[in-house]
């Protein structure tokens, strides 16, 4: 899988003032609303950081948000679990949000967004430990779109899904 980043026609930045919100419409509301009211305030309190992909500076194609967070070793699969620390509680990053805007749809934003938000992942974890990537996919087409990627479904919470760090590490190894 080469990484996108390089390839790609849209800018991916943190979101700022000059980013149109109110124009943004994936179709899910909760999503919409989240950028249009709730993002600029979860930045400014640093409770998630949003990252747009814009084509012109301005227009949201996409947005997807990034956060730590800790998961219970035992909400792990074992088979993953050995592979990461004994402790009760693992580092993670979580991928909170990810939305492609309808006017966007077909042209690989989504995965785009997604090599994106792995990449600063992986990244930041040789800074500030993650030992994976959680995400709750919002149905089953999302589910199946990270598990494209490697994701596996945590089995205590429906639709939570999690990608080791060395996974991550290792999929954009192979892209060099």
């Amino acid at each position: 899988m080469a990484d996108k980043r390089k390839e790609s026609r849209f800018a991916i930045e943190p979101l700022g003032e000059k980013h149109n919100r109110t124009a943004f419409s994936c179709g899910v509301e909760a999503l919409d609303s989240y950028l249009h009211k709730q993002a600029g305030q979860d930045a400014r309190k640093r409770a998630a950081v949003p990252f747009v992909a814009t084509a012109d500076g301005q227009t949201i194609a996409g947005y997807y948000t990034l956060s730590q967070y800790a998961i219970g070793l035992d909400a792990i699969p074992g088979e993953v679990a050995k592979r990461l620390p004994k402790y009760p509680m693992v580092s993670a990053t979580l991928l909170g949000r990810l939305a492609v805007s309808s006017e966007f749809r077909g042209q690989g934003v989504g995965e785009i967004l997604l090599m994106d938000a792995l990449h600063r992942s992986l990244d930041s974890s040789k800074q500030v430990a993650s030992a994976g990537i959680i995400v709750d996919a919002k149905d089953e087409s999302a589910a199946t779109f990270y598990a494209k990627y490697g994701f596996i479904e945590l089995p205590k919470i429906e639709k939570r899904l999690f990608l080791p760090m060395g996974t991550v590490e290792q999929l954009f190894r192979k892209d060099k």
